[in-house]
């Protein structure tokens, strides 16, 4: 994948996310950071200092950018504690006290002369960690580093590692496709697509004001109604919506994520009154109803069109297939896109 005017800055402390689907361009922005691959334009500084343009280039060992992969790496051959001391210069007396307190740090202690095959995942994981940190990087490069655990370890290991990252002040680069990932860690999210870097922000303003309808979808199922402007109106079967500023003849998607959708009984063929939050409900029928564990999600097949709209309820929410209920859409959390 072509990476295509990428520009941004990580600030020390800070965690930045690439987030993007494979093959986007995260991983190469990466690799031409590290030095593993060279750019055909533009510069890479750190620290104010050029390490990398079209003809200079410092080699990837003397970057002071640390590596963190997916797969870990570790040196199989070697005990934990010379794993976590690979990099580092100084003395012996030295390098032991840094591997001293890294493993500490991580837990891992007990384990300062066991090999990489006698821990668990989760366990190499936070040696690798301590090994690219041993030498103070001021980057440290993550690309997809829990893709490989048990998915009941990642959260705590995930804090863990934030936890550590921001103790040290390092400046990180976390590349992930997951967007669950870049909003538990994420000081900031840049969201990748084709090469480019199409948003950018705090994982707030990415979830609740994105960028055009492939963004919303990314970080959840979305909900689409398709209309057209119409004298300053786009016409749904949820109330009419005001679209100032896009010429008749606009084609419009309106998005709506399923947990904001409301869904209220049926009242002999009559649902709830209008109004101005919630607008105009629409009559659907319930295709089918699962428990999600935190959530129930039931799937409406809709009166107006036949289309599928999914909404999500906190708890344990069955109603049976057939049975017919209303719903209303929340006006102040609908985003409207033009069509692509």
């Amino acid at each position: 994948m072509v990476v295509d005017d990428v520009s941004f800055t990580i600030p020390s402390g800070q965690v930045t996310c690439l987030l993007g689907p494979s093959g986007c361009g995260k991983s190469t922005t990466l690799r031409m950071i590290a030095g593993v691959d060279m750019q055909d334009e533009g510069k890479i500084f750190v620290d104010g200092n050029l390490v990398c343009d079209t003809v200079f280039r410092i080699p990837p060992e003397r970057r002071a950018i640390g590596l963190m992969f997916q797969d870990f790496a570790l040196f199989p051959h070697l005990s934990v504690a010379d794993n976590v001391a690979f990099g580092l210069k100084g003395s012996r007396e030295e390098k032991r006290a840094r591997v001293a307190e890294l493993l500490e740090r991580v837990h891992l202690s007990k384990h300062i002369d066991s090999f990489p095959h006698a821990l668990s995942g989760g366990e190499q994981q936070r040696v690798a960690l301590a090994r690219a940190l041993a030498p103070r990087p001021r980057i440290l490069l993550m690309d997809e580093p829990f893709s490989g655990l048990d998915e009941r370890l990642r959260d705590g290991i995930r804090d863990e590692t934030l936890e550590l990252l921001k103790e040290e002040g390092t400046a990180v680069l976390l590349v992930t496709h997951e967007p669950h990932e870049a909003m538990r860690m994420a000081d900031e999210i840049l969201l990748m697509r084709n090469g480019k870097i199409v948003q950018r922000g705090a994982p707030y303003n990415l979830y609740n004001a994105p960028v055009d309808r492939a963004a919303a979808a990314f970080f959840s199922d979305v909900n689409v109604l398709a209309s057209e402007v119409r004298g300053a109106l786009t016409q749904t079967p949820f109330g009419d919506f005001l679209m100032p500023g896009h010429p008749d003849g606009t084609q419009v998607d309106i998005v709506i994520r399923p947990q904001h959708l409301k869904i209220d009984f049926d009242r002999a063929g009559r649902g709830p009154n209008p109004t101005p939050q919630d607008g105009v409900p629409a009559r659907g029928v319930v295709e089918r109803a699962r428990f999600m564990g935190r959530e129930s999600l039931v799937e409406f097949r809709m009166d107006f069109d036949g289309s599928i709209l999914r909404a999500t309820v906190p708890n344990v929410f069955l109603p049976k297939p057939g049975t017919a209920m209303w719903l209303m859409i929340r006006r102040d959390r609908c985003f409207v896109f033009p069509r692509k």
